[in-house]
């Protein structure tokens, strides 16, 4: 079960952490959204799961409990410290601990050749710092891409990852989950259900990986990064200012893709963006 907030505190006490607000440290103190995330997620016992800042171990632990083989990565030493002396070795199969900035290591330092990414099997549960959420999704979308990610999320960063084109929450990053995955659940959270409390309410994201999931290649995600710092610009205009013949080629497309080259990015279509994949020639 998790530690209740007084609990908590005297645990950080404890260990001399105030907790940081640039780092995101919302501790989780409510059993319950540590039950929804494990039952969105469907972990099952011999699941390989990647966690991001797994803080004091409250939703690690009950990973392991179920039966999964956890990667987790912490970027606090004095945390990781204490779950490498209090959990680890409870769990010394199956639990496997990273000291690191995650947007580094977006999969906490689960092998590329783990038959779990080879095979695209792997899950990702996670309580994403506000700061990180998109550079670290924006990471892990440059694959192998998971099976099904639970995210606790700024309600914002949620809004965020899953904007339909047309809509003013419309970026890069939405265009990417999109291309990738599907939305399966979002589940409301209160504030009061972390110490210590943050100013806003969060999240909890379930997202599965399309069939044809799709992962950008770095140089059209690069593109659409940048025309969307200029997102109330036409993208015909912008277009044509770019000295890249390719891009030309793709504006050719618009009548086909029932586009107007007066369209601003962030109300073109994913179909379209997965057009401008296609092309060769600008990267």
């Amino acid at each position: 079960m998790p530690l209740t907030p007084t609990q908590t505190r005297a645990l950080l006490a404890q260990l001399g952490v105030a907790p940081r607000r640039q780092l995101g440290q919302n501790f989780l103190v409510d059993g319950n959204l540590v039950r929804k995330s494990l039952e969105l997620a469907d972990v099952q016992p011999g699941d390989v799961v990647v966690e991001v800042g797994p803080g004091l171990g409250t939703l690690s632990e009950a990973l392991l409990a179920a039966g999964a083989e956890v990667f987790a990565v912490e970027v606090d030493r004095q945390l990781e410290q204490n779950l490498r002396l209090t959990l680890a070795p409870k769990y010394p199969e199956t639990f496997h601990l990273l000291e690191g900035d995650a947007v580094e290591h977006p999969r906490a330092g689960l092998p590329d050749t783990h038959p779990a990414v080879v095979k695209g099997t792997y899950k990702v549960v996670a309580n994403l710092p506000y700061s990180i959420c998109t550079p670290w999704l924006d990471a892990l979308l440059g694959g192998p891409l998971p099976e099904r990610l639970v995210l606790m999320l700024q309600r914002e960063a949620a809004e965020r990852f899953t904007a339909t084109a047309g809509t003013a929450e419309r970026g890069a990053i939405s265009i990417f989950t999109e291309a990738a995955f599907a939305r399966a659940a979002t589940h409301t959270v209160s504030r009061k259900c972390f110490y210590p409390e943050p100013k806003v309410d969060s999240v909890l994201l379930g997202l599965t990986r399309k069939p044809n999931a799709r992962a950008f290649r770095a140089a059209t995600k690069k593109i659409i990064r940048e025309f969307f710092t200029q997102r109330r610009k036409q993208l015909g205009a912008l277009v044509r200012r770019a000295e890249i013949p390719a891009l030309h080629r793709w504006l050719e497309k618009f009548p086909a893709l029932g586009l107007d080259p007066r369209v601003r990015p962030e109300d073109v279509p994913l179909a379209a963006w997965v057009e401008l994949d296609q092309l060769a020639g600008f990267d």
